[in-house]
């Protein structure tokens, strides 16, 4: 990179600026309420090819539209400048290594919290290392006593803000508790997923994780997971309610996400799970193997950087 993290360059509003010079209005619906939508994308670095790889980018902006919408903010920006956008603040800050990056669009001016205009958006990148599975211990987890968002509130599909003070309170709750991470339930009961990760569960040889109506993100991540389960390591894949007690009894579990990519999960309520979490491991290691342009059947997930 070209310079230290705390002087690096953003993107804002259609100029590169220094991230002292990145400023909005304090008073902006954004800062007083939350009001925007936004992707966290990963860009992953290729040695033997000296490339920086975007990490189904098509996906990440097809979302963040969708978002946009049920929000109702008039997205402004194509996907196509979204993405000549996101490649110009990287390249101007000179990335060679995994980065990740978040892009948003937010509601700045006067208004109020249901003010739609006026829209503007930053894309900051920042360098972010692979997680190394291995030499990470899984997280102590605790099920949380605050419910998850639903549809019939503040929807889990949208990406806003907003949302994320549902994941503050179980998160700040866990710790207090002792434990490392939450995992909610939803309005009817049933497992939904952890602070902004998704869930899911190994047991006999099967992987198992909370169907996309269980109020959780339609995550990418865990649709590639999927796809990449089924695909490379010929296992099968169950999307379905999970009840609180089989996390209690599953051999193994984990979180997963772009920030994150998978952490294995130890305990849950002080139930202790397998401690080797080797089907876990094994699918991590496809995982990073298919995101840094290792494996050439899925480079149409790929956007090169340089």
């Amino acid at each position: 990179m070209s310079s230290d993290i705390n002087d690096r360059y953003i993107w804002l509003g259609g100029e590169i600026v220094r991230l002292q010079d990145a400023k909005m209005n304090v008073l902006a619906p954004s800062a007083q309420f939350g009001a925007n939508v936004f992707e966290g994308i990963r860009c992953y670095w290729n040695d033997r090819e000296n490339q920086l790889y975007a990490f189904r980018l098509e996906d990440h902006y097809n979302r963040l539209q969708e978002s946009a919408k049920i929000f109702r903010l008039p997205l402004k920006y194509s996907k196509e400048k979204l993405a000549s956008s996101l490649k110009e603040v990287i390249k101007a800050n000179e990335y060679h290594e995994d980065i990740a990056v978040r892009q948003t669009l937010f509601v700045d001016g006067f208004g109020s919290w249901s003010a739609t205009n006026p829209i503007n958006m930053f894309i900051a990148p920042i360098p972010k290392k692979r997680n190394n599975i291995r030499q990470k211990k899984g997280v102590k987890c605790g099920i949380s006593s605050w419910q998850r968002i639903s549809d019939c509130n503040m929807s889990p599909r949208v990406k806003v803000g907003a949302n994320y003070i549902n994941s503050r309170m179980a998160q700040l709750e866990a710790n207090e508790h002792g434990y490392d991470c939450p995992i909610f339930m939803n309005e009817h009961g049933k497992i939904a997923e952890g602070p902004g990760y998704c869930l899911f569960i190994i047991k006999d040889g099967k992987y198992i994780t909370p169907s996309i109506t269980s109020s959780i993100l339609d995550s990418i991540t865990r649709k590639t997971l999927i796809q990449l389960i089924r695909e490379e390591l010929n296992m099968e894949v169950v999307e379905r309610e999970v009840e609180r007690t089989e996390i209690y009894v599953a051999d193994e579990a984990f979180f997963c996400g772009s920030s994150m990519e998978i952490r294995s999960i130890d305990s849950v309520d002080g139930y202790t799970l397998k401690q080797d979490h080797i089907l876990t491991e094994k699918i991590h290691e496809i995982y990073l193997d298919v995101v840094s342009g290792k494996v050439s059947k899925y480079k149409n997930w790929l956007e090169e950087i340089y």
